[in-house]
């Protein structure tokens, strides 16, 4: 299959089983959440090391796997904050004192302490935020239900949607390239279908299933905002993992996707808005 042959057979398997994780909640989407989590960290790690850093690898894992295990029992940002805040700060100053009794200062310490926290940071926090919006509504966290699966599909659908019409649009009508330096085959007219496309995708999926008689509803006004953000924050998050693969020196961040590389390749926009919806919605929900 060509890659857009592989892009859709993904697709078709992974949409059906995101759904059913997401509503079905609990442990079971946490524990998607870690495994993922996990491969991605992993996956910064390895683009650390094609430039020759070595960061603490399993330290690095652990406080991913940790963060996430602390979202599914806390549900919510404000009871998980202070805890992650500590275990960051532990992961920072054990990762420097490794470099110091391990390494030496031939060892890259600050390289090796900072690839280590971004790998944390970057691609085992924000899927944490998946559980966060799952349980937003706060009266679903006893067992499955779609209210709060809605929510977690929000960010998600909102942000596919961009990213396939950026994709359709680029391959048709792009001419002017948008970042040649970072992403040689992004143009403006792909960046510009896709907010096209997040903003439409917002406001159907409000439509449908965040609407008036829903438990939770998302005003179409608000919807297509909310939509052309997440378009454009999804935007950046694609050229920022463009750019630590760039530095790097490889295609794809991991070949676990056939026809998407890695979990970083799949999921770079995503690592950025879900913790945008996250902020959102209590301003925007009615």
């Amino acid at each position: 299959m060509g890659d857009l042959g592989r892009r859709v057979a993904v697709a078709g398997v992974g949409i059906p089983l995101g759904v059913g994780i997401l509503y079905m909640g609990g442990w079971i989407l946490a524990g998607v959440v870690i495994l993922l989590s996990t491969l991605g960290t992993l996956e910064v790690y390895r683009l650390a090391m094609e430039r020759g850093w070595r960061p603490f690898r399993w330290a690095g894992v652990a406080a991913s796997v940790a963060l996430v295990v602390l979202a599914a029992l806390t549900g919510n940002f404000v009871d998980w904050a202070p805890w992650a805040l500590g275990l960051f700060l532990l992961l920072a100053f054990g990762s420097l004192a490794g470099a110091v009794f391990r390494r030496g200062p031939d060892g890259d310490p600050l390289l090796a302490a900072g690839t280590t926290v971004l790998g944390v940071a970057y691609a085992g926090v924000p899927l944490a935020f998946a559980i966060f919006l799952r349980e937003l509504p706060g009266d679903l966290a006893s067992g499955p239900g779609w209210t709060g699966a809605y929510l977690a599909m929000f960010p998600l659908v909102v942000t596919w949607m961009g990213d396939s019409a950026a994709y359709f649009t680029g391959k048709h009508l792009g001419s002017r390239r948008l970042l040649p330096s970072v992403s040689p085959k992004k143009t403006i007219e792909g960046g510009v279908g896709g907010l096209l496309g997040s903003t439409l995708g917002a406001m159907a999926f409000a439509a449908l299933f965040l609407g008036p008689g829903d438990p939770t509803v998302l005003p179409l006004l608000a919807a297509a905002l909310l939509g052309a953000v997440i378009g454009a924050v999804a935007q950046v998050g694609d050229l920022a993992e463009s750019v630590l693969k760039r530095e790097a020196g490889v295609k794809d961040s991991g070949t676990i996707l056939p026809g998407h590389g890695g979990v970083l390749d799949r999921f770079d926009a995503i690592y950025f808005t879900l913790p945008l919806s996250y902020a959102a919605f209590p301003f925007l929900l009615q």
